[in-house]
């Protein structure tokens, strides 16, 4: 079951490859969400019931609702425009998509060590290396902030593989990241939708020291 839902984490990066709506990236992360909630209430079974329950409200009420819908207020907010405007075309990322998961594939062969879980170190590396080619590759600075949230995934997918060891580690790991990613560049992009009418890199090439 665990497999099934990873294989199906897999698929939302390549349809985020090929999707130019910002509300399609928005659902989808709600949807990772929603497996992430899922994976943690199969995997997390040697946790207590305290630590099990505080990660699957993290992950429910913060990667599913919380998140998402401060997105979609920042979009509305500074009037973004729903197009995520990438450098790329789509053929071109979902070529890369696939290079990506076929090269974390053959580096998870290579791996003899035997308390390797595979699924869990394909998925967790694929969704990092996905998450720093989507900020490399599109224009809007919040399509950055949504990379990031997509390496966080990643990172939560590589910790889940040692939670019955390390619950409050993975803990702590959420509440960094939810406060890094959230709250610091949720001001961040508020205070830049104040100086620029349209979100977008070159932008920051225009800004000085003075």
């Amino acid at each position: 079951m665990i497999d099934v839902l990873l294989i199906t984490f897999l698929i939302t990066l390549f349809y985020m490859a090929i999707a130019n709506r910002m509300l399609t990236y928005i659902r989808v992360l709600a949807f990772q969400g929603v497996l992430l909630f899922v994976v943690v209430f199969i995997q997390l079974k040697e946790v207590s019931t305290i630590n099990l329950v505080l990660i699957m409200l993290e992950t429910i009420i913060f990667k599913s609702i919380a998140v998402p819908m401060f997105l979609a207020y920042v979009l509305k907010r500074n009037k973004i425009t729903r197009e995520a405007e990438p450098y790329l075309p789509n053929f071109v990322s979902l070529l890369i998509t696939t290079f990506i998961v076929v090269v974390t594939i053959l580096l998870s062969n290579s791996i003899k060590d035997t308390h390797l879980d595979k699924i869990f170190f394909v998925v967790a590396l694929s969704t990092l290396f996905f998450g720093l080619y989507i900020i490399a590759s599109r224009r809007k600075i919040i399509t950055h902030v949504m990379g990031y949230l997509v390496i966080e995934n990643g990172v939560f997918v590589l910790s889940l593989a040692v939670g019955n060891e390390m619950p409050m580690l993975v803990n702590l790991g959420i509440m960094l990241d939810i406060f890094a990613s959230v709250l610091i560049l949720g001001i961040f992009l508020n205070k830049i939708g104040d100086v620029f009418k349209d979100i977008d890199v070159s932008s920051l090439t225009n800004l000085k020291d003075y």
